[in-house]
C-alpha cells in the first residue's frame, strides 16, 4: 500500500500501489498543464464510515510514496477512465478496493518519515519519496 501526502495535512491518505500508481500519473498531468480537480475516497474498515475529499491544485505540495520498489504496469485504459471522472464534477472517486484497509497502516514512526535507513526522515519531516518512471 503505498500513500499521498497531501499539503500541511496531518492525515496520510493509504491508497493501494497499483491505483496510486496510476493516480500518480493523472495527477501529475493534471497539475503540470494547471488544473484543480478533487479527488475523494471511502474511509477503510475500521474507522467510522465516512468519505473524505481533497483539492487537489498546482499550489499545494504533494508526495507519493510507494510501498513496492518496482512500478506497476499502466494499463492505458484504466487511466483514461480515471482521467474521464476528474474531468466529471464528482471529480476523481476511488472506490474501497483502492484504499488500504485501516491495518494496513504503517507504524507512526514511518508516518512521522521516520525508517531504519532515515531515522531522522527527510527534510520536510516526511517519508523519502520512491522514485517512479512515468510511462
Amino acid at each position: 500500500m503505498g500513500t499521498i501526502f497531501y499539503g500541511s495535512c496531518a492525515t496520510p491518505i493509504h491508497v493501494e500501489d497499483r491505483a496510486l500508481a496510476h493516480l500518480k500519473v493523472l495527477i501529475a498531468t493534471k497539475l503540470r498543464r494547471g488544473e484543480s480537480f478533487t479527488l475523494s475516497w471511502p474511509h477503510p474498515e475500521g474507522q467510522p464510515s465516512a468519505r473524505s475529499t481533497i483539492w487537489l491544485s498546482p499550489a499545494v505540495e504533494l508526495t507519493f510514496v510507494f510501498d513496492d520498489p518496482e512500478p506497476p504496469e499502466i494499463d492505458r485504459s484504466h487511466l483514461a477512465n480515471l482521467a474521464r471522472t476528474a474531468y466529471s464534477a464528482g471529480g476523481i472517486q476511488l472506490t474501497s478496493e483502492d484504499v488500504a484497509p485501516s491495518a494496513a497502516t504503517p507504524p507512526a514512526e514511518v508516518q512521522r518519515g521516520r525508517t531504519p535507513d532515515f531515522p531522522h526522515g527527510s527534510a520536510s519531516g516526511r517519508p523519502r519519496p520512491v522514485r517512479t518512471e512515468m510511462r
